[in-house]
């Protein structure tokens, strides 16, 4: 299709009371300062044609954003997907405007139409940018301070990638060599999660990320120093940063040194055993004759005068909505051919590294494929029954020592947790730089097991980043009760169909002595409430097994194993009585049956709480009645069933059901029907050993043969919607 654009051809001249931007070493010509003021000119119009927006940034950061896409990012708008791209990530999504015209200027297949579009239904310009929603967005951001905490995964990723497959290359001459370009506001410097982020990064020594912090001091309630006052370069300078400075007002007038600038940015490129800053300090909103430097111009459209005054410093037809001259637009769309040239230069040194890497080049073919290699099942752990138990957490650290000679693409490790959380690979070396290596943990630029340090929230934003780079399979973990620490990052996880693993261990007051802080008691229900997002909680050893081998055949979502501090019986899955482990795998399955007979009960449990209806079951069998237990490790894997398993395994007509979890019942009732009954945890935990914690609260096989004997009573009594309102409900 044609790229729509105006008629209008070039109009009044420039005012000359604004600088020209310095742009001589840049090499910028009349046109490309007149594609530069178009961009603000856009963004003016897209935000004032919809009424709300962020129009302010993508005025002031147009010469930062069109420098990049035209001329310093590696990037081919043919193929978006081109291995070798070095990827942009918009941390400050508010200024979505600032990406989508770059992409349209580009030609990524963005048009004026999609611009007029801008957050409607539909469109492919939403208010924030979208993953896998339009093409040449990376990622999906908008919370402030994700994208700075993924782009630290990607630029790891990166380098984890090269270990794999070219570790040997010298720097900077791999096809697997590119840079993280990331655009931050003052709102993402302000937000934790970035400092977390930041200060891993500098640990790691990631030479390969370059973050440009657009410094105008302005947010949605004005000039941020009613709450921001702190040297940003002085801190990531602590943080092992490369940093640099380019202020466009220190002449007291404003000019916008796009030499300086790029500068710069070779300076920041040349550094390759730290990641860069470049603070450019800008004025938010330029050149809005009166709204420029103020919240007004940050979160709101400027209004038809503002937008039409701007027009006329710029040289533009005021009367003229979205300008788009053939010139301005064939220059930009230039930018097409260089990137495939770039790419075809690129292809002949890959070519080359797969001819000399044969084996190494199947595996990069079979890790583009997102596939596990033949056989990788055959690792997988079996455990014998034990009645001694093993804790789940325990069975998932050997799980995954298994699997490391098999999927070299699986890494990951721990919140400063590694001996609690057991996500250490037993002999697998420490992802770290060489100098930074311990006594207790040894390793390289290119090792596998990732140290988070006690930054969750960053851990799982690098997850997410990791992710995106799509080639490696990460997994992080902590105590399932600072999962909340994470919840943001889970949920943009979530959102962009990650497949990221959360290992969270301690799952329950079965934790014991650290007591209620570090007991999770609303966690299971607040996490399955985030859609896309899988929550694992098996029951003993083998589900384990069978549950981390589900959770890397998805590759659309990511997934959270919650697992014991304490240890659970390995049931005896040949004895007759006990079902397979595979059943895990659809997320429910019956584990015990009523012997020859439909059930006058069923008992559903996940996790610690199995064995407890188990034992609950012999209570019942004792008295005559026919009893069913069913583990339910993952609610979401069973919803995703035909509806005739899912009746196979909770037959309707069968009312009386008991589900028993340490964590809030939120959420049972759907599972237990009207005349089922609940038995959870309605309240914080206790500091004791965790036997006499789970006495204390009820959760007990005593307490659960109490309601499934209220649940028979309740079932011949007509459906009462709800269930029954009692204390044991």
């Amino acid at each position: 299709m044609a790229p729509e654009r105006s008629s209008s051809g070039l109009t009044a001249s420039r005012d000359p009371g604004l600088a020209r931007p310095l742009a001589e070493r840049a090499g910028w010509s009349d046109v490309d300062l007149r594609a530069v003021d178009t961009v603000r000119v856009l963004a003016a119009d897209a935000v004032q044609k919809k009424g709300n927006g962020h129009p302010g940034t993508a005025m002031s950061l147009a010469p930062l954003a069109y420098l990049l896409f035209q001329q310093v990012m590696r990037h081919d708008p043919a193929d978006d997907q081109w291995l070798g791209r070095d990827r942009f990530v918009l941390s400050c999504g508010h200024t979505s405007l600032t990406l989508y015209i770059q992409l349209y200027l580009a030609g990524y297949g963005l048009e004026m139409e999609d611009l007029k579009a801008l957050r409607t239904w539909g469109s492919a310009t939403p208010g924030h940018p979208e993953y896998r929603h339009t093409r040449g967005v990376e990622i999906t951001t908008g919370p402030l301070g994700q994208g700075m905490g993924a782009s630290v995964g990607m630029a790891m990723a990166a380098r984890r990638e090269r270990g794999l497959l070219d570790p040997d290359a010298a720097p900077g001459t791999s096809p697997f060599d590119h840079h993280v370009y990331v655009l931050a506001s003052d709102g993402d410097m302000m937000e934790g999660v970035a400092s977390e982020a930041a200060s891993l990064a500098g640990h790691q020594q990631l030479g390969n990320l370059i973050t440009f912090y657009d410094s105008n001091q302005i947010s949605i309630e004005d000039d941020t120093d009613i709450s921001f006052s702190e040297d940003v370069p002085a801190r990531f300078a602590a943080y092992g940063w490369h940093v640099q400075t380019v202020d466009w007002t220190r002449t007291g007038d404003y000019v916008e040194d796009v030499d300086a600038l790029l500068a710069a940015i070779e300076a920041a490129k040349a550094e390759r055993s730290r990641p860069s800053l470049i603070m450019l300090r800008t004025i938010i909103g330029w050149p809005a004759p009166t709204k420029r430097n103020t919240g007004k111009a940050h979160g709101s459209a400027l209004g038809d005068d503002e937008v039409a005054g701007t027009k006329r410093l710029l040289g533009f037809d005021p009367e003229v909505y979205f300008p788009m001259e053939d010139e301005v637009l064939a220059h930009t769309r230039a930018v097409g051919e260089r990137g495939r040239e770039a790419r075809k230069r690129w292809e002949r040194t890959y070519e080359d590294w797969r001819t000399a890497a044969p084996e190494r080049a199947a595996l990069l073919d079979r890790l583009r494929e997102q596939e596990l290699p033949d056989g990788w099942a055959d690792a997988l752990p079996d455990f014998p029954a034990d009645p001694k138990g093993m804790a789940t957490r325990k069975a998932s650290g050997k799980v995954l020592t298994a699997l490391a000679p098999v999927l070299p693409e699986l890494w990951g490790g721990s919140a400063d947790l590694a001996g609690s959380n057991n996500t250490t690979m037993d002999g697998e070396p420490s992802f770290i730089p060489a100098d930074r290596q311990t006594a207790e943990f040894s390793g390289g630029p290119y090792g596998r097991t990732l140290h988070f340090g006690i930054r969750e929230h960053a851990m799982g934003a690098v997850l997410n980043g990791i992710a995106l780079q799509s080639l490696t399979r990460p997994y992080g973990g902590t105590f399932l009760t600072f999962s909340d620490y994470m919840r943001p990052a889970v949920r943009l996880g979530a959102l962009m169909k990650l497949p990221a693993t959360y290992v969270w261990t301690h799952d329950s007051i079965g934790l014991g002595e650290d007591g209620p802080t570090h007991q999770p008691v609303e966690h299971l229900a607040a996490l399955r409430a985030i859609p896309g997002l899988d929550v694992v909680r098996p029951g003993d050893a083998n589900e384990t097994t069978v549950c981390w081998r589900t959770i890397l055949e998805h590759t659309d979502r990511p997934a959270g194993l919650v697992l014991t501090r304490q240890n659970l019986p390995v049931l005896d899955r040949a004895d007759g009585v006990h079902a397979s482990a595979g059943g895990a795998a659809r997320g429910a399955y019956v584990l015990v049956e009523a012997a020859g007979t439909a059930p006058d009960v069923i008992l559903v449990a996940t996790g610690s709480e199995v064995q407890i209806a188990l034992d609950a079951r012999k209570l019942l069998v004792d008295e005559g009645l026919a009893v069913r237990v069913v583990s339910m490790p993952c609610r979401e894997w069973f919803a995703e069933q035909p509806l005739s398993y899912q009746d196979e395994v909770l037959p309707p007509d069968v009312r009386a059901r008991v589900s028993v979890e340490a964590a809030v019942g939120q959420g049972w009732r759907e599972v237990v029907g009207d005349a089922g009954r609940i038995v959870s945890l309605e309240h914080y935990g206790a500091s004791a050993d965790y036997q006499r914690l789970y006495d204390e609260f009820g959760i007990t096989a005593e307490a659960v043969a109490a309601a499934a004997r209220a649940a028979i009573r309740d079932a011949v009594e007509p459906p009462r919607p709800g269930g029954r309102r009692t204390e044991s409900s």
